[in-house]
Formats: C-alpha cells, structure tokens, sequence
C-alpha cells in the first residue's frame, strides 16, 4: 500500500507513519509545520519507504506517486493553536479536505479524514453516540476548530455520494502519548509540564468536568482498522474510561510522585462539561477497543518528556 498522509509531523500523524511502514507499506507525508514538528519524523530520515515533503494542504497537493490510501490528518487540534489561528484552522478542515479529497479521487483511492469529538460541542446527551448531532456554538471561539471538522465530515460524505469514492471518518476522543507539545495547551502535556517544573497544575473550572483518555497507539490502531472497514459514516475513537478533571490531576500527581498543589481557572467559553465515547460502534464493526490502560501509557509518556 502507497500511503500520502498529511499532518504527517504531528503527534498523531507521526505515529500513523510509523505503523503504515511497520505493516510494510510506504509513506509520503506532508506537514507545513504550523503545529508539526520535524523531530517527530526525524527517526524516518533515509527509511526506503518514507518520503517527507513541507507543504500546505491548502495549495494544491502537487506530490507524484499513485495512492492507494489518503490519510488527512492536518489541523491544528490543540486550544492554543487553532484560537491563535483561526483562519488557518477552518482552510485546513475545508480547502485542505477538498485537496486532499482530490488526490484520492484522481488516484481511486481510499480516503480517511480524521474528525473530532467536538463535533458534539457541549454535549446534552451522553455517553456521545455517532447519531448525536451535538451541540455546537457556531460562532464561540472554538468554532473555527468546531465547525472545520464538520464542514470536513460533510465535504468527505458528499465525494462519496457523489463519486463513490470510498471514505472514512474517525471522530477521535482525547488522546495523548509521546511527540505531543509540552505547551500545546492540551491537559496531559500540561499537567505533566506543571509537574515536572514542580508547579501548581492549573485546572480550568471546579475539576468536575470529564474526559476520556486513549493512548495513541491504540487510537492509531483504530484508524488503520477503519480505513480497511466498509464503514462510510462517522465511527467513534476513544477510551470509554471517564475520569474528572480533578481525579486525572491527582492521578498524575501520584504517578510522578509530586505533591503540588492544584489551583482553579475561570473554564473557558463553550469547553465541554462531559466528554465519553460509546464505542459499540467501534467494538462491532471494527473489533476495536483501547488495550492501554491509563497508567502504562503515561508512564510512556511521562518519561518521554523527561527525555527531552
């Protein structure tokens, strides 16, 4: 399999390379590097199979070969980019999808768009199942990130109805391992960052807020297992395991055996109250379900920043 992947040197798509070569396949990536990183693809360098190029996705993909997967990764995920770069957030969800979306209909080949559990908002049904149709604010401040993903979600649907191509959407729940950004603004760099200098950990809100952590190659699995699936609509990517904002800085503190204090922010306008996968979906149709448990990935992660 002849792989392009874009948003190839983030933390996701960095991992991504690394299984499609592991299973013997072979990669182009591209990454402009707003949110990238060349040290995440650094280990790639002179690989035969991997072949890295910096462009934006919102130009025309002018890289040669014949595909037979496109993997659209590029955004910037994180709270701190995509509110520092609006603008560039939204081309990326809709003019990056539709360049994308062209490479795979001019080469017939599959195409997997990542999307996000903020496709829910704020969501007033839970757990989130993929026939919710969320609760969005279309003009808050994270709406460039909000509504990319779902302009992405319906561009990726209509080059299916309307040219059969054959199409993936991963809606992709907390994840976190290593290659993720220390300041990315995401809670489990943060906290780990926070502990490491012996800082406070700084929670937004009362901490009674939940999330559900998957570790990245687990979610990585998922996304391979997606991309061979007969599945057009959305599919759920995630860890089912709910945790309070609260209980993951204490479970933190007792990991890296910190005793620092926790002090509490303002939340930020539109952040969720509850975020958790149902992932029968997953579980049925792909076999799918996270192996990591909490504790071993971060201590992966955790010795990763240590390394740095």
């Amino acid at each position: 399999m002849h792989h392009l992947i874009s948003g190839a040197a983030g933390f996701i798509g960095s991992h991504l390379c690394d299984r499609l070569l592991a299973d013997g396949g072979s990669v182009v990536a591209v990454d402009n590097f707003i949110t990238g990183s060349r040290k995440n693809v650094a280990h790639l360098e002179g690989h035969p199979q991997f072949q890295f190029h910096e462009l934006d996705v919102t130009t025309p993909i002018t890289v040669a070969g014949k595909f037979d997967c496109v993997w659209h990764l590029a955004s910037l995920a994180s709270p701190m980019a995509y509110l520092a770069h609006p603008i560039e957030t939204l081309e990326s969800g809709s003019t990056g999808t539709r360049n994308m979306l062209e490479v795979a209909r001019r080469d017939g080949a599959r195409f997997l768009l990542t999307s996000t559990s903020e496709c829910y908002g704020d969501p007033l049904e839970h757990p989130q199942v993929e026939t919710y149709w969320g609760n969005v604010n279309p003009v808050g401040m994270r709406s460039c990130y909000d509504e990319s993903k779902r302009y992405a979600e319906a561009m990726t649907m209509a080059y299916h109805r309307t040219y059969g191509m054959r199409t993936n959407i991963a809606r992709i729940f907390n994840t976190y391992g290593p290659r993720m950004a220390l300041n990315d603004g995401r809670v489990v760099p943060a906290f780990i960052d926070q502990g490491l200098r012996g800082a406070a950990m700084t929670i937004f809100g009362d901490g009674s807020q939940t999330r559900s952590f998957c570790y990245v190659t687990d979610l990585v699995d998922g996304l391979v297992r997606l991309s061979q699936s007969e599945e057009r609509f959305p599919v759920n990517l995630g860890n089912p395991v709910e945790l309070t904002i609260l209980e993951f800085a204490e479970r933190i503190k007792r990991l890296m055996g910190v005793n620092g204090e926790i002090v509490f922010e303002p939340l930020p306008q539109d952040d969720p109250k509850r975020r958790q996968p149902d992932i029968s979906k997953a579980r049925g149709v792909l076999g799918w379900e996270p192996r990591v448990g909490l504790e071993d990935g971060l201590r992966e992660t955790v010795g990763y920043f240590k390394g740095l």
